[in-house]
């Protein structure tokens, strides 16, 4: 084979490898280089999210029977999200939400596939559906996007995901812990804000709601700002790009359901 050919057939049998593993394919347009297909991601974020529900010490997770109401609540303001038809992977992913009882932690998190956790500190903080949403978008944003394989990846190499696939104990406790405390690249971080206003905006709610617990956060001056935003652009200036985000798109939605929320709220455990 001449040389010309032989540089050819690899060329192509690059293009067509990474085709068939999902990389280049239509959904990952704009969303990086990315060694993990769709169906990895799913089975990597359903290893994981067993591993959580099935830890009651570290990730005290409120019953979804008991507490049915506020399951409801959040899974609407999930489906407001879902359903307006910006959510590139919303028939891929799970998009399943587990609570997590802790007061303490001003967080959520959404693992590779789509599940959801949100945990009640944050929950207690916010003061509105909107904020909610906003939330709930940053999160389904980061899924989305696929930024957790794309992280992790460069944090543990494709060997130690692929062991959670296939079951290994101890990778997918070491990728959970990682999981769930990861900090997202700046450029990630302001990818899922974008994406969270993207979200909103053909909905009802006010599109930078996701604004408001960065506006929170601020108020405080520091004094119970997350450990996680140590590393991510200044909540001043995200405040500022969910604002002209929304301006940029046109969104015209206003409503915060700020009476329907703290309906919600009293249904949570006092402590």
């Amino acid at each position: 084979m001449k040389p010309i050919y032989f540089k050819l057939s690899l060329v192509v049998a690059f293009f067509a490898f990474f085709t068939a593993c999902g990389v280049l394919n239509e959904k990952n347009k704009g969303k990086g280089f990315n060694l993990f297909t769709i169906q990895q991601d799913k089975a990597l974020g359903a290893q994981v999210a067993h591993e959580i529900d099935s830890n009651s010490r570290e990730y005290p997770l409120l019953d979804s029977v008991q507490y049915k109401q506020v399951y409801a609540y959040i899974y609407k303001v999930r489906d407001n999200i879902l359903n307006s038809g910006k959510v590139d992977l919303k028939n891929d992913f799970q998009w399943r939400l587990r609570i997590i009882h802790d007061d303490s932690t001003l967080n959520a998190f959404c693992t590779p596939g789509g599940y959801i956790y949100v945990y009640t500190g944050i929950l207690k903080f916010l003061d509105s559906e909107d904020q909610l949403a906003g939330v709930l978008g940053h999160e389904i944003g980061h899924a989305d996007m696929r930024h957790s394989t794309r992280q992790m990846t460069t944090m543990f190499g494709v060997q130690i995901l692929q062991d959670v696939i296939l079951g290994n104990r101890d990778a997918i406790k070491q990728v959970t812990a990682a999981l769930v405390g990861l900090k997202f690249s700046r450029n990630h971080e302001t990818e899922a804000d974008e994406r969270s206003v993207m979200y909103l905006c053909p909905t009802e709610y006010n599109a930078a709601g996701g604004a408001g617990f960065f506006e929170k956060i601020q108020a405080l001056g520091g004094a119970r700002q997350p450990e996680f935003l140590s590393t991510h652009p200044d909540p001043g200036n995200r405040i500022e790009h969910f604002k002209n985000s929304k301006t940029t798109l046109g969104c015209t939605g206003s409503k915060d359901f700020k009476t329907e929320y703290k309906a919600m709220i009293a249904l949570l455990p006092k402590n």
